[in-house]
């Protein structure tokens, strides 16, 4: 027989782990919730977004500076290649989400608190404009700062649409095959983001992410384009959110792993 405040304390605990895993909090407030871990959390995401922004931004910058064109196809499979790499460095810290619309869908999906949405949005967002605010400062106001400029609206708009929608797809897809994928996903998804500005970036420059178009808009003062590059993404998540959920149900325990790192 187990004593009945043994069994109540038991109880409690069982009763806790449900109403947390059912509000979307999962391992993030049981683990790292706390200041510093917050801190550490979002360090890690401006880190991770300058990382991101500095590389996809450079190539235009630097031809234009130096005058020695930077092939296409090294522009566009560079992100890829750092994003793949600052998921196995930040994986485990913050989940390394590096794009508002990424941190946008895991809350959607309850995978993520929407009380810390801010504070990873904050940090993004802060991590593009530096990035960007040092390719100005090495290199003067060239090549448009590395602006992603959209040839056609309708077009460009309806790119972002589906490359984001096709993203999301893949990071749902991997945060929940977490056991079976485990690191790798950092492969499928920095794949992706370099096979998408293969046959993409002539149209939209397959942004895929807010902070990585707004960022070079904000530090050159110019704004002509910005609301494809939140339309377009923020509306291919929701609707891969969607899919997630008629597909997978409520989201796993390796899901909320994924996403809080």
């Amino acid at each position: 027989m187990v004593p009945d405040s043994t069994q109540n304390k038991s109880n409690s605990k069982e009763l806790s782990r449900i109403v947390m895993k059912s509000s979307g909090i999962g391992n993030f407030t049981s683990n790292r919730s706390g200041f510093y871990g917050q801190w550490k959390r979002a360090v890690a995401e401006f880190i991770g977004t300058f990382m991101l922004v500095f590389v996809a931004a450079a190539p235009s910058v630097i031809s234009a500076s130096s005058h020695i064109q930077i092939g296409r196809s090294a522009s566009v499979v560079a992100p890829g290649l750092v994003v793949m790499a600052i998921i196995y460095t930040f994986g485990d810290v913050s989940g390394a989400h590096l794009n508002p619309v990424v941190t946008f869908a895991f809350a959607l999906r309850k995978d993520f608190p929407w009380a810390h949405l801010l504070n990873y949005w904050l940090a993004q967002l802060l991590g593009s404009i530096a990035a960007v605010g040092v390719l100005r400062v090495l290199f003067g106001p060239v090549g448009h700062l590395g602006a992603t400029i959209p040839h056609g609206i309708t077009a460009s708009l309806i790119m972002e649409f589906l490359l984001s929608f096709f993203l999301m797809t893949i990071i749902f897809g991997t945060a929940a095959g977490h056991k079976l994928v485990g690191h790798n996903s950092a492969i499928a998804v920095g794949g992706y983001v370099a096979l998408a500005g293969l046959f993409a970036s002539p149209i939209s420059g397959a942004s895929m992410n807010p902070v990585r178009s707004i960022g070079p808009d904000l530090v050159s003062w110019s704004s002509n384009y910005w609301w494809i590059y939140i339309i377009g993404p923020f509306a291919g998540v929701i609707l891969a959110t969607m899919l997630a959920s008629f597909l997978r149900g409520k989201p796993s325990q390796d899901e909320l792993n994924a996403a809080d790192g």
